[in-house]
């Protein structure tokens, strides 16, 4: 316990990791093969296998964006949010990852038997608040209810369209060699605040979640007409996971700097305690840009003149093509592979 105490963390119950490190969270590698086993092989379309957060199709001359998500977070409840806040935010930063103006979502709430009202209130409430905040409608749903033990309280799924704004594609297959890595702000507060709530740790500085709608900053960068290559929100699986979703995608090795990676000090503590490595915790509102490297410094400055963009910072580059792996090297200049974990770190965060 003394350990515990010097870094700011008090623990009232032994800390359970028997359920941390399952093998069918989202974000690991087992779940990346699963998507491009199973379902990437069934539903194979041009659209697909550009293995984006949102789709892009053209209807009617118009270039619109589609995507969809379901969130199933433990607690419902968590420092700086709850479910409801998770299932617009997410949904509209989808959106935004392609490109896109966020418009109209949809929402289905799976709801177990015994659910006080009172708390399908209370998120419905955080919806309609967070909807209002992005500047979205949601205008369509729907209910189910099941028995009492098979639905875990609350589940939601929230699909969202939108119209893209960029005049260029954005997508992992436009990632180039010598384009720099961006990162949207300080990462891991999102996976350890849920962690903190589900496992009853206290800190001494208030750590909460960072979920917040994307939209805004990433319409700055494509008003400032930055060629934008490239754009993930780095949630189930981290910045790890997504950079190394994209380095397969793209065919190209990718290389950081763990010293430029923005991470607070709580977080970095709170990371060593639960033995988690930060750069594959999840986050709820930060995303990683591939730009070209003549428009890097000023993506930085566009994205710093936003609230949710204070910290942005380069953290490295693409190398070359050909050795889809991401490299990370450590303040001593000593070079590690990150690799995609095989299950995830932190399940249920979303």
């Amino acid at each position: 316990m003394d350990q515990v105490q010097s870094l700011g963390v008090s623990c009232p119950v032994p800390i359970d990791h028997s359920h941390i490190l399952l093998a069918h969270g989202g974000g690991g590698r087992l779940m990346h093969r699963l998507i491009e086993d199973v379902f990437l092989s069934a539903f194979k379309n041009p659209v697909i296998e550009t293995r984006h957060d949102a789709a892009v199709v053209e209807l009617n001359g118009a270039r619109i964006a589609l995507t969809t998500d379901s969130y199933v977070v433990n607690p419902l409840f968590f420092p700086g949010g709850d479910i409801g806040v998770l299932a617009v935010n997410g949904t509209v930063s989808d959106l935004a990852m392609a490109g896109a103006r966020p418009l109209y979502l949809s929402a289905s709430f799976i709801i177990e038997e015994g659910l006080p009202v009172e708390t399908l209130t209370r998120v419905v409430r955080s919806m309609r608040d967070a909807a209002a905040e992005a500047g979205v409608q949601i205008v369509t749903g729907d209910t189910k209810v099941v028995d009492r033990g098979k639905g875990d309280g609350l589940f939601i799924n929230t699909s969202g369209v939108g119209h893209v704004e960029s005049r260029h594609p954005i997508a992992p297959t436009r990632v180039r060699p010598g384009d720099a890595i961006v990162v949207s702000g300080d990462l891991g507060r999102h996976g350890i605040a849920v962690m903190a709530a589900r496992e009853g740790l206290q800190f001494e500085t208030t750590l909460e979640s960072d979920t917040a709608p994307l939209a805004s900053p990433v319409l700055a960068l494509i008003a400032s007409d930055i060629d934008i290559h490239c754009l993930r929100d780095l949630t189930r699986g981290g910045l790890a996971s997504a950079l190394n979703e994209i380095a397969e995608a793209a065919g190209a090795s990718i290389e950081i700097e763990e010293r430029r990676v923005p991470i607070r000090d709580d977080v970095r503590g709170a990371c060593e305690l639960l033995g988690f490595d930060p750069l594959y915790v999840a986050n709820e509102g930060r995303f990683v840009a591939f730009v070209p490297e003549h428009d890097a410094d000023r993506a930085v400055d566009v994205l710093k003149a936003h609230a949710l963009g204070a910290s942005a910072t380069i953290i490295g580059r693409v190398d070359h093509a050909g050795d889809p792996t991401v490299v990370v090297w450590s303040p001593i200049n000593t070079r590690r592979v990150l690799d995609m974990l095989s299950g995830e770190q932190l399940p249920r965060i979303c």
